[in-house]
């Protein structure tokens, strides 16, 4: 952990809002110079505010506390052990999609019995691993899924904790490849279907059939289909209840959506509001499974511009992140607006952002307002905290970068970068398997 040098009063806003400010023309996260992290860490790499993440969780709490709501924190946002430590002692369960994350979640110091595991597609041995730990709930989300709890949790002699998913047919208005509440998604179960799976859930000896999950997309900043979902749901349980079965559990899912262009994020007291009008007289315990809104804001992407050259009148800048790093614009079309280490008078023109990967799509895009820029200059993706190095990966044999967390004046390295020689050694050691399934190392 390293000390830094103190920084003047009123750099930041009292309210705490100024995650990110320029003092004497150098960028600060909290209260830390981003070029200082860099000298010590190198480029690239993800710093994380702890206070943005903090006031994150304690505005959303406030907000949903009343409604006596519960918070899972959506670990595939970002599963770095420190963040998910801190959201935890902040009072977060997790909501995790995989044995790994479980894995992950456990040894952050979450507790087994606040962690709901989602996704289509748990293997038997997750959700043996899942149901030995003690995990609060496990999502179900097909009829062939149901059959393999059921018999994983009669092997084990564990009665596993059960909610079914629905899929209500809502269009979450965000981007297609983050939409998981349409008719057709692979996500979830047709309303129409639920009862009958609901019923033989709850007949089943090895079943607690505890009620609903519904989860409909990411990034949602319209709250119309919120308020559409969560009245399906709501309909839903009723329709259960009528035929006498138990529902005490409703999962709302997230997809609370923060702003990429300086727009405003989300209105969370709105989203409270509807969950309140919608559900909030059914006497069920409530979840809710946010992940961007918590972390996404919180975190940078910090890069080193490696060379400036002109193509076609465009004035590109090649840096030293890669579409490994950050894959959302590559994948979604994303924007991350960018921000100059060093504060200078804005240039006239664009800059085209691009990365040193060898495909075409290892490009951030155009960015206008930024200084002149120069080889060695540090640049910053912002609200790269959700989605950034939980996708990372080590395409064209590239290092896989750290992650940093900066809290006031300090800042600790959270995940060290991996370097390319130990990703070497994962295959230097291995074992061949003849057909009769003995192996033989070498």
């Amino acid at each position: 952990m390293n000390h830094h040098s103190e920084v003047a009063a009123g750099a930041f806003r009292p309210d705490g809002k100024e995650t990110f400010s320029y003092l004497n023309g150098d960028l600060l996260i909290e209260s830390t110079k981003v070029s200082e992290i860099a000298n010590v860490v190198g480029t690239p790499f993800y710093v994380y505010s702890q206070r943005c993440i903090t006031e994150a969780y304690r505005n959303l709490e406030a907000a949903l506390s009343p409604l006596g709501v519960s918070i899972c924190f959506a670990v595939k946002a970002n599963s770095n052990l420190s963040v998910l430590r801190l959201l935890g002692t902040l009072g977060a369960g997790m909501d995790i999609v995989s044995a790994g994350e479980l894995e992950r979640s456990l040894a952050a110091g979450i507790d087994a019995g606040k962690i709901i595991f989602s996704g289509v597609g748990k293997k038997r041995t997750e959700i043996a691993t899942a149901l030995q730990k003690g995990i609060h709930q496990l999502n179900v989300e097909s009829a062939a899924e149901l059959n393999a709890v059921i018999e994983v949790a009669r092997h084990l002699g564990i009665r596993a904790p059960v909610a079914l998913r629905m899929n209500p047919d809502v269009d979450a208005l965000t981007h297609g490849k983050i939409s998981t509440g349409r008719k057709g998604d692979k996500f979830g179960i047709p309303i129409v279907e639920i009862p009958d799976l609901y019923a033989k859930a709850q007949e089943a000896p090895e079943i607690d059939a505890v009620g609903i999950a519904v989860h409909i997309g990411s990034q949602l900043l319209d709250l119309t289909p919120y308020h559409t979902a969560y009245s399906r749901v709501a309909s839903l349980v009723c329709d259960l209840r009528s035929r006498g079965l138990a529902v005490t559990r409703i999962d709302l899912g997230g997809g609370l959506g923060i702003s990429y262009d300086g727009n405003s994020s989300v209105d969370i007291r709105g989203y409270a509001a509807i969950i309140g009008r919608t559900v909030g007289h059914l006497g069920c315990e409530l979840t809710v499974e946010p992940g961007r809104w918590l972390v996404g804001e919180a975190g940078l992407l910090v890069s080193e511009v490696l060379y400036l050259k002109h193509s076609d009148d465009v004035q590109i800048a090649v840096v030293d992140a890669a579409m490994n790093d950050l894959m959302r614009p590559a994948l979604y079309a994303a924007h991350h607006p960018v921000l100059a280490i060093r504060q200078g008078t804005p240039r006239a023109g664009l800059y085209r952002i691009v990365g040193p990967v060898c495909e075409s799509s290892d490009v951030f895009g155009s960015f206008a307002g930024l200084p002149e820029l120069a080889s060695g200059n540090l640049i910053a993706f912002s609200s790269t905290g959700a989605y950034g190095a939980s996708m990372s990966s080590t395409y064209n044999a590239r290092e896989l970068v750290p992650e940093v967390l900066v809290d006031g004046e300090r800042f600790t390295i959270v995940r060290r970068r991996q370097s390319v020689s130990e990703l070497i050694e994962l295959e230097r050691d291995f074992e061949s398997v003849a057909q009769d399934g003995q192996g033989s190392g070498h």
